[in-house]
């Protein structure tokens, strides 16, 4: 039976479910469909641009791991923020993460139907979408344990996709394989093809734009963290694991794309996965990395119905969203909250009629999302740094404490407005760039309508850290 918490939501999801959640997080359509175009502005140079992000980002989730073991009342960052910043800081946060996985469902679900063309290209346009959205909500809605089989299901998917390339990648390596540009397969392709930064530093950097989408949602072990059984044994297991899976699904599996394909024949606009089992004659190549990237959309779509659905109702609970957000189903699912961000999810489906380079807009709209992403890991990165200038007793006390906290909490700040800076250099995310402060203008122009439930909160006493359950 699982426990029942306070707050009523269930603590149902396993290790297993948390753990593959993590994967699933850390492991985006970005590397499937994106990483031919990283490496063709990149070169070989991009193993270093996902390495540098999964480094920042290892040092995020280890802060927000130590703040949430810290007290397990926190059900995500958006209650620690609250917290330890304010009930402002905790509706813009909250509202601002929300949004995110709004855009990203609204791209996912546009992708989805593009998917699904290849098989049944005579569909409606609208059909798959609806399908999608429907499916989705139906298993969010039964219970928190259905959601992490279904992630479990769709991240083994991933993973067994991209190990499968690291084979068939090693097999042609060590075999000698000669390509249809006469290229033989090699190690040296890393540096003899104009070196491992062919394009210069600028060529280098221009990959960070794309690769930093790639690794949105990798804070959702937090999230999920509030319905898992065993937090303080679960959660650090799960964020610990985080730098291997970088090296194994990024690093690896890019570097046998490279060796076996000289990263200057690598097709931007296609994926890369697609070619290596095309090299070895699996004539169903396009078919299969079809599907892995249609239940990696799925998995996406699915992770942000249940991030989406989780906000709203902690945003209901501390009075910064309206009060039917905070009820929860007989099976202790947010069911409102769901069923708000799947009406909005409907959107996609009038997108996908729209005049226009659909690509243009899913690169502009996933823009808005991953800037609206650093600004929520910069959030729980200063919400670090205040507990630990206001709380050194409870850091004391911690048996997860961040290494080289305090200079990784500035230095990983720092990178964050490099990154923003990046996303000016590219015309379609600097659209999504000056786009993404109208989100935050409009929530300002809403703050009033909370005040008086703000101020309520502020005189509420902090949340007292507690032993684990």
């Amino acid at each position: 039976m699982s426990q029942q918490h306070s707050s009523g939501l269930q603590r149902s999801l396993k290790n297993r479910h948390l753990q593959l959640i993590a994967i699933g997080g850390a492991i985006g359509t970005g590397l499937f469909m994106g990483s031919g175009r990283t490496i063709s502005l990149a070169g070989p140079s991009v193993l270093f641009t996902y390495v540098i992000i999964g480094f920042f980002l290892f040092f995020v989730m280890r802060a927000m791991g130590e703040l949430l073991l810290h007290n397990l009342e926190y059900k995500s960052f958006v209650d620690f923020a609250t917290d330890i910043l304010g009930p402002t800081m905790g509706y813009f946060t909250g509202w601002s993460y929300w949004f995110c996985w709004v855009v990203i469902g609204v791209a996912d679900i546009v992708a989805i139907t593009g998917y699904t063309q290849f098989w049944w290209p005579d569909v409606p346009l609208w059909l798959p979408g609806i399908l999608c959205i429907a499916f989705l909500l139906a298993f969010n809605l039964l219970s928190a344990k259905l959601f992490g089989e279904l992630e479990f299901w769709f991240a083994l998917i991933k993973i067994v996709a991209i190990l499968a390339l690291i084979a068939v990648g090693a097999y042609l390596l060590f075999t000698g394989f000669v390509g249809p540009t006469g290229d033989k397969a090699s190690l040296s392709h890393l540096w003899d093809r104009g070196g491992v930064f062919p394009n210069g530093i600028m060529g280098f950097f221009a990959a960070f734009q794309i690769a930093i989408f790639a690794f949105v949602g990798i804070e959702l072990v937090g999230t999920a963290s509030a319905e898992t059984a065993d937090p303080t044994k679960n959660l650090p297991k799960a964020i610990n694991k985080i730098p291997v899976r970088v090296i194994i699904f990024y690093v690896l599996a890019l570097t046998v794309i490279m060796t076996v394909t000289p990263w200057d024949v690598v097709a931007p606009n296609k994926s890369p996965f697609v070619n290596m089992f095309l090299l070895i004659g699996v004539g169903a190549a396009a078919a299969i990395i079809n599907f892995v990237v249609l239940t990696s959309a799925l998995s996406s779509a699915n992770s942000g119905m249940f991030s989406t659905g989780r906000m709203l109702y902690g945003l209901s609970k501390n009075d910064l969203a309206p009060e039917s957000f905070g009820k929860l189903s007989r099976s202790g699912t947010p069911r409102n909250g769901l069923l708000y961000s799947c009406a909005l999810l409907l959107s996609s489906v009038f997108l996908l009629y729209a005049e226009g380079d659909v690509m243009r807009v899913f690169t502009i709209v996933t823009t808005v999302s991953s800037i609206c992403f650093i600004f929520v890991w910069a959030v729980i990165l200063v919400s670090y740094l205040k507990y630990r200038r206001t709380r050194p007793e409870a850091h004391a006390k911690s048996s997860y404490k961040m290494p080289f906290a305090i200079p990784m909490c500035y230095a990983t700040l720092v990178f964050f407005a490099f990154a923003l800076y990046l996303f000016s250099q590219e015309e379609e995310t600097l659209i999504g760039l000056i786009a993404t402060p109208f989100w935050f203008l409009a929530l300002f122009l809403c703050l009033p309508l909370y005040k008086k439930r703000l101020k309520r909160i502020q005189q509420q006493p902090a949340a007292v850290p507690h032993a684990a359950e």
